[in-house]
């Protein structure tokens, strides 16, 4: 795998991430069908959010990358 596939690669997960935690935000605040379900509503917008935070957490590695590639380019 090439090291642009792998960025694109974490770029996608970050951005899934983001928007599930924005979505789980939106189900918990906003929207009224989750509020109606009680329980099963709030499970929901976790479930979400719990999702989002896994696929968000490739930017500690993406960072890393990108300062490790910058690092040897100014080596070079």
């Amino acid at each position: 795998m090439t090291d642009n596939k792998l960025i694109l690669i974490l770029k996608c997960c970050i951005a899934v991430g983001i928007s599930l935690i924005l979505l789980g935000v939106y189900f918990h605040n906003f929207n009224e069908a989750i509020e109606a379900m009680g329980v099963k509503g709030i499970i929901i917008s976790a479930v979400c959010v719990a999702f989002g935070m896994a696929l968000s957490l490739p930017t500690k590695m993406y960072l890393t990358f990108i300062l490790v590639k910058r690092e040897s380019e100014k080596t070079n």
